[in-house]
């Protein structure tokens, strides 16, 4: 059994453990309320910007088939993928990074075995230096942004993305994220960003609102809006990926303190029963003393 110095030592180096995931949690739990708020916000122009495509696409559907555009054509067997993936900067947060890694891998276990060609583009230290230690090679990479969103980064990013399927070099980009569903839960979400599927256009739809397109502004128009449409659901995966971060993080050190607490009674019974015996036995080496002296 542990001397009575060496558990005391261990209190003590628990209790300050415990002392650090609280403040932790607590700092997270800040951050978390600023982060939640901003991408409620950030969601609803992300719907309300998803919605005004969709009815640009039903307009330009009067006159042309919205398919033959290069943003909404389908390619049913792409042979280049680009998939961009979002990961904490900052570890101490549970299964958070390794779940979006999981789906990462799962993807790309799926399009490799059709014979596509993956590229990765990274957001996120955790993320990035998982694929280095397993020499998995990054197209691009991108750290500190994750842990700090900025709109005019996430756009250049992005735009980098999307020059390279006009330009043909990738046939689809798909965004993934884990993403902030509540407090206490987060969901992987995977993004087609382009082509834009026809499919999940409202079919036989007839628009209700008064916007009016020209033949001859569609692919000014449509052009424009995707860019836009695109920066911003970069811009929202990140706001939404670190309100997500800062959940399973509170999450992780309420669940540290916690073991931490249960930790400290666990090694105060241990030192309680140590102690007794250390006083059992003083005391039966003197009564033997004294009954030896008689």
């Amino acid at each position: 059994m542990a001397s009575l110095k060496d558990i005391k030592r261990k209190i003590k180096s628990v209790k300050g453990t415990q002392k650090t995931t609280h403040a932790m949690k607590l700092v997270s739990s800040a951050k978390l309320k600023r982060a939640e708020e901003l991408a409620k916000r950030s969601k609803m122009y992300a719907q309300k910007i998803t919605e005004m495509i969709d009815e640009i696409a039903l307009q330009i559907a009067k006159y042309n088939d919205v398919s033959d555009n290069i943003y909404f054509r389908t390619v049913e067997n792409p042979k280049t993928v680009d998939i961009v993936f979002v990961t904490a900067d900052k570890g101490l947060c549970g299964g958070f990074n390794s779940q979006t890694i999981k789906s990462v891998n799962a993807m790309l276990s799926e399009y490799e075995a059709k014979g596509t060609t993956v590229r990765l583009r990274a957001i996120g230290k955790k993320g990035i230096a998982y694929y280095r230690f397993n020499k998995r090679e990054m197209l691009d990479e991108i750290e500190g942004l994750s842990a700090s969103p900025s709109y005019e980064e996430a756009a250049k990013f992005i735009r980098a993305c999307v020059d390279d399927y006009i330009a043909g070099k990738t046939d689809k980009v798909v965004l993934v994220h884990n993403g902030y569903v509540n407090m206490i839960t987060q969901e992987i979400r995977v993004d087609n960003l382009v082509p834009v599927d026809p499919s999940t256009l409202p079919e036989g739809s007839t628009s209700n609102s008064e916007l009016e397109l020209e033949p001859d502004d569609d692919d000014t128009l449509l052009e424009a809006l995707i860019h836009r449409y695109l920066e911003y659901l970069m811009y929202y995966a990140l706001i939404d990926s670190l309100a997500a971060e800062h959940g399973a993080r509170m999450q992780a050190m309420d669940a540290a303190t916690t073991n931490a607490k249960e930790m400290v009674k666990t090694l105060t019974v241990q030192y309680n029963k140590a102690r007794q015996e250390a006083i059992t036995t003083e005391l039966i080496e003197i009564i033997s003393g004294v009954e030896s002296l008689k």
